[in-house]
């Protein structure tokens, strides 16, 4: 049987399912991460049809581009999602994992926009906009 990895939001409004082994964590540097979080982000990604949601009147989703939308608990503003338009997966934050341990680094993007006062040193793979194998916003 596959484990499942459920997860929720802080208060607990949006929570989810999934039977599906999650991606590696990325880290996003970008501007946009870096703003919507105060930081770098860091997220998982599973196939939208393997993914359960509950509560999904609670989530508000933004268009942050013409690429892609970002979903956030609209009672308690924990960001959620990542949301490329017309992908067949979705970013979930890794930090939404009831149990995370499970979830492993794998790369870090956008370092060429992340901010000064932190390194990066946890020896991971590093890209300048993205890995090959990762969709990202257009800049």
């Amino acid at each position: 049987m596959d484990k499942l990895h459920q997860g929720s939001c802080l208060c607990g409004g949006v929570r989810f399912t999934t039977t599906a082994q999650p991606r590696g964590v990325v880290y996003c540097h970008c501007r946009q991460c870096r703003k919507q979080a105060g930081h770098f982000y860091a997220a998982t990604n599973v196939a939208d049809d393997q993914l359960e949601l509950h509560g999904s009147e609670n989530i508000t989703w933004y268009a942050a581009s013409d690429f892609a939308r970002r979903g956030f608990c609209s009672r308690c503003g924990s960001l959620l999602f990542w949301k490329a338009h017309g992908q067949p997966d979705i970013s979930v934050m890794a930090g939404l994992f009831d149990d995370p341990s499970d979830l492993a680094g794998a790369c870090h993007i956008f370092v060429g926009q992340k901010g000064a006062y932190y390194e990066i040193d946890d020896g991971l793979p590093q890209f300048e906009r993205s890995s090959p194998d990762i969709a990202v916003a257009q800049d």
